[in-house]
């Protein structure tokens, strides 16, 4: 059977929005328009895609089945529709984990890469949201089991972390730490540890009981929180430049050294001709600059791959 593109596209802002009138709203179509667009389409499939009852619209199972698959057809009509008209749009990549500051390695990239727009994810779980509705291209940030079905990723770089501590802390003036010596220390984090997966299980690996959170208003806000407590320390990699903030040490954390892993995120089936130059800058620079480098007798990871010793690919 052929599939029309508009009544797919009404059924996923419809799946998407679970009100016929909001979706009607973006496709800039009237409900009864949208309606029938998607009457027509469960006509052809034969098959109920959606249950209305009193509580709302709801996706039947054959729906839930259907959404990821007429979700990638939508995008693979809008990118077949650029290519042909020559009016390819710029590649749509959010971002996350922003105390780490990732822009630092995109911007590395970005040249390379074609046009991008970039965007300012607030967590994974929002940006795996936007990925699987089609509203950015790709992701870049930490990336952690389980994803969605539908979402690939690739690891791009390992960076070392260092400890920040404050000056007036008892093991400031070390020259370099190994991260059970910090478990008598505060652990400072800027949020709930249960959406931090990297922090969590950074203290649950190296002992560290004494966990408190903030509020993420900016890295220079979270570190003057770190410098105004000798018992705080807080975890940084060690290639984000540290704001003018008085009363800070950073330490280096060796024995092991602590990797955070920044990966690149997509969804299957994005067409996007982007996606391939991103890829592949990506794996340019980490060659030339050896961002893989990962060896488990000095390194630790908090999902180390199988296998894995020397430089990954």
């Amino acid at each position: 059977m052929d599939l029309d593109v508009a009544q797919v596209r009404a059924f996923v802002h419809a799946a998407e929005e679970l009100h016929f009138g909001r979706a009607a709203g973006r496709l800039a179509i009237t409900q009864q328009g949208l309606s029938k667009r998607i009457s027509r389409l469960e006509s052809l499939l034969g098959t109920q895609l959606f249950r209305r009852d009193g509580s709302g619209v709801r996706l039947t199972e054959a729906g839930q089945r259907f959404l990821p698959p007429a979700r990638q057809t939508v995008t693979a009509a809008d990118a077949a529709v650029a290519a042909a008209t020559g009016r390819d749009r710029p590649l749509h990549v959010d971002v996350w984990g922003h105390l780490y500051a990732p822009m630092r390695t995109l911007a590395q990239i970005a040249g390379q890469a074609g046009e991008l727009v970039l965007g300012h994810g607030r967590d994974l779980p929002s940006v795996t949201e936007a990925l699987l509705r089609g509203d950015i291209d790709a992701a870049f940030g930490r990336v952690h089991p389980p994803l969605p079905t539908g979402l690939v990723h690739r690891l791009v770089r390992l960076e070392p972390v260092d400890a920040v501590l404050s000056a007036g802390h008892p093991l400031a003036a070390e020259a370099e730490l190994r991260p059970d010596q910090l478990r008598d220390s505060v652990m400072w984090a800027p949020g709930a540890l249960e959406r931090l997966d990297f922090l969590h299980r950074f203290a649950e690996r190296f002992g560290i009981r004494n966990r408190a959170t903030s509020v993420n208003l900016g890295l220079a806000h979270f570190l003057a929180e770190v410098a105004q407590d000798p018992h705080r320390f807080c975890l940084l990699p060690a290639d984000v430049p540290l704001p003018e903030v008085p009363g800070l040490r950073s330490v280096p954390l060796v024995n092991p050294t602590p990797l955070y892993a920044w990966s690149l995120l997509w969804r299957t089936g994005n067409g996007h001709p982007g996606l391939n130059s991103l890829t592949a800058a990506c794996t340019g620079q980490a060659r030339q600059r050896r961002w893989l480098e990962y060896d488990p007798t000095r390194d630790w990871l908090a999902d180390p791959p199988a296998n894995a010793r020397g430089e990954l690919g």
